[in-house]
C-alpha cells in the first residue's frame, strides 16, 4: 500500500476525501490527516509517505509553501497533488514549477481523483523498477571490480571505485563461503545450474542480511571456475575490533548467524592476510588452494590458510617426507604407473606408526597437492591453475583422500598423471568444431563440460582446459556470452516479455539472466530494447 497524507484546515473535505473512494482498493493508504502545513511538515519529518494531498490555501503554512519547503530541504521525496478552485490558478501553476505532481479542481470529483491517484501509482511503479535497475547495474559493477581485482588485472580508477564502495580499513582476506559437504550431499550432475544458482543467491542474500553494514564485501559472480556456486567475502579486520572480538570469534559468529537464516550449515574457507586491497589476487590464490585440500581435513567450520604452512607444522616437529614426495610428483611427470604405485606405498611406509600420525598425513597430502598445483602451469605455462585446482578438489570432495586409504591417493596419482599428459597433447581443432557446433544448437538446454566429455569421450576437465586455450575463455563464460547475444537479438527483434526471452536462451531464473546481461551488453534488457529500438 502506498501511504498518503491528507491536509486541509476544512473538517468537512477532509471528512469527504475519506469517503469518497475505495482507497485500499485503488493501492493506497491513508496514514494521516492533517489540518495544516506546519502539522503536515512535522508528520514528513518523522514518516515516510508516498503521497501528499493538499489545499492550497491555509493558515499557518499554505499547501505550496508546504510543497516548497519540502522539496528545498529534501524532507521527503513523496508526490504532491495540491486542490484548488479556478480563481487560484496562478498558485497552482507557481505550485507545478516547484516540483507539484498534479492538481484537482474543487470540488473534488471521484472519477477525478481516482485518476490521479492511478498516475501516482505508475510513476511510483516507474520509480521502484529504475531504482531496482539501478542497483542492479551497480552490483554487476562491482562483481566486475572484485573480479579484475582477483585476476591481479585492474584499473586505478577501479580501486577507487572499490575503496569507496566496499570497507576495507586495517588487515585484509579474501574468504570463501561455501555449503558444509555439499558436494557429498547433492550430485550436482542431476541438479540444473540455475537451481544451484538459486542456492547460491539465498546465502548471498543471507550474508548481506547478517552484515548489512557490509553488504557490499560479499559478492556471487566471482571465479572464474566453471562450476562455482559459492560466496565470496572481502573481510577487513576491523569487523572484529569495532566489536571486541578476535577474528576467529567474529568468523564463527558470523557463520552462526548465516546458519540460522539458510537453515544448513555453512563453511569459511580464508585465505591470507593482505595489507593492501591491490593485493587480493594473492589472498584469493591461497584460499582457492586452501579449499583444493580441505577434503582431507577433519570437516570443521573455519579454515585458515597459515593453518597448512608446512612451515608451522615442521617446526613442530612433524616429519615432511620431502624426498619421497619429490619422486612421487616426477613419475606423474612421466606418468610411470609402476612407479607412480611405488612411491605411494613407500610414502604410506615412512608415515606408519610416527608420532601425531593424523597431523603427519595432512601436511604431508597438503605438501603434495601444492606441488601438483604448480605443476601443471609449470608444465605449460598456457593452463589455466584455477582449472586445476578445480579439479583436484573435485576429486577430494568425492572421497579420495580419505586419511589412511593409500589406494585411494595410489587411484588419484595415476589419474593425475594421465590428467596432464592430456594435456600436454596438441588441441584437436575437430573436436572443439564439433563441441562448438553442439552449444550452437543447443545453447537453450542445460548443457555441460561434463555432458560434452561423455558425448565425445573425453575427459571434461582436459576439455575444459583446451576449450580455454582455443577461445581465451571458460566454457561456462562462452555458452552465457553466446546466450547473451542470442537473448539480445530476441530483445531487438521481438516483443516477447523480457522472463519468456530469459526461458528461449535456458534461463529459468530471470534475475539471473537480468544479472548477467548487464554484466555483458552494460545495461538492462529493458534499456537494451528502449535504446536499440530508437523509442
Amino acid at each position: 500500500m502506498l501511504k498518503v497524507m491528507l491536509v486541509d484546515d476544512e473538517p468537512y473535505i477532509l471528512q469527504g476525501l475519506q469517503v469518497i473512494i475505495d482507497w485500499e482498493g485503488e493501492g493506497f493508504e491513508i496514514a494521516s490527516v492533517c489540518s495544516n502545513g506546519k502539522d503536515a511538515l512535522r508528520h514528513l519529518k518523522e514518516e515516510h509517505f508516498d503521497l501528499v494531498i493538499s489545499d492550497i490555501r491555509m493558515p499557518e503554512m499554505t499547501g505550496l509553501e508546504l510543497l516548497e519547503t519540502v522539496k528545498r530541504e529534501k524532507i521527503s521525496d513523496a508526490e504532491f497533488v495540491l486542490l484548488t478552485g479556478y480563481d487560484e490558478f496562478a498558485y497552482t501553476q507557481k505550485a507545478i514549477r516547484n516540483g507539484c505532481f498534479d492538481y484537482i479542481l474543487k470540488p473534488v470529483e471521484e472519477e477525478e481523483l481516482i485518476s490521479v491517484l492511478r498516475k501516482v501509482s505508475n510513476r511510483n511503479q516507474e520509480s521502484i523498477v529504475l531504482r531496482k535497475d539501478r542497483e542492479k547495474m551497480e552490483d554487476a559493477y562491482l562483481a566486475r571490480v572484485i573480479r579484475h581485482l582477483i585476476r591481479g588485472r585492474f584499473t586505478e580508477e577501479e580501486v577507487d571505485y572499490l575503496n569507496k564502495h566496499v570497507q576495507l580499513s586495517g588487515k585484509l582476506r579474501f574468504i570463501y563461503i561455501d555449503f558444509v559437504n555439499r558436494e557429498s550431499e547433492v550430485d550436482e550432475s542431476d541438479v540444473d545450474e540455475y537451481d544451484l544458482s538459486v542456492v547460491q543467491k539465498q546465502l548471498f542474500n543471507a550474508c548481506r542480511e547478517v552484515l548489512k553494514e557490509y553488504a557490499n564485501n560479499f559478492t556471487m559472480d566471482f571465479s572464474y571456475d566453471e562450476d562455482n556456486y559459492s560466496v565470496g567475502f572481502i573481510y577487513c579486520e576491523t569487523m572484529a575490533t569495532m566489536r571486541d572480538m578476535s577474528e576467529e570469534e567474529f568468523l564463527n559468529s558470523l557463520i552462526r548467524k548465516i546458519e540460522v537464516l539458510i537453515i544448513r550449515p555453512i563453511r569459511m574457507l580464508c585465505g591470507q592476510v593482505i595489507s593492501d586491497i591491490t593485493d587480493l589476487s594473492s589472498s584469493y590464490v591461497t584460499c582457492s588452494r586452501l579449499k583444493s585440500i580441505t577434503g582431507f581435513h577433519n570437516t570443521k567450520k573455519l579454515y585458515f590458510y597459515e593453518e597448512t604452512d608446512e612451515t608451522q607444522e615442521s617446526r613442530s616437529g612433524i616429519v615432511l617426507c620431502k624426498n619421497t614426495i619429490d619422486e612421487i610428483i616426477d613419475s606423474i611427470v612421466k606418468n610411470d604407473q609402476a612407479l607412480i604405485e611405488a612411491g605411494v606405498e613407500r610414502l604410506y611406509g615412512e608415515l606408519h606408526g610416527k608420532e601425531g600420525n593424523n597431523r603427519a598425513f595432512d601436511l604431508n597430502i597438503n605438501y603434495l597437492l601444492f606441488q601438483l598445483i604448480h605443476l601443471a602451469s609449470e608444465l605449460d605455462d598456457t593452463v589455466n591453475q584455477e582449472a586445476v585446482i578445480q579439479y583436484i578438489s573435485d576429486r577430494a570432495s568425492e572421497g579420495v583422500f580419505l586419511r589412511g586409504s593409500h589406494q585411494h591417493l595410489k587411484q588419484f596419482a595415476l589419474e593425475y598423471a594421465a590428467y596432464l599428459s592430456e594435456l600436454r597433447k596438441s588441441i584437436s581443432h575437430g573436436l572443439l568444431a564439433e563441441v562448438e557446433a553442439d552449444i550452437k544448437e543447443n545453447f537453450a538446454e542445460n548443457i555441460s563440460l561434463k555432458d560434452l566429455g561423455d558425448k565425445y569421450h573425453i575427459n571434461s576437465s582436459y576439455l575444459g582446459q583446451i576449450f580455454r586455450k582455443k577461445y581465451g575463455t571458460s566454457f561456462k563464460n562462452y555458452l552465457t556470452n553466446y546466450r547473451i547475444k542470442e537473448a539480445a537479438k530476441l530483445i531487438i527483434n521481438t516483443d516477447e516479455k523480457i522472463n519468456r526471452i530469459a526461458e528461449n536462451v535456458g534461463y529459468k531464473d530471470s534475475d539471473y539472466f537480468i544479472r548477467k546481461f548487464i554484466e555483458i551488453m552494460g545495461c538492462t534488457p529493458s534499456k537494451y530494447r528502449k535504446t536499440n529500438r530508437g523509442s
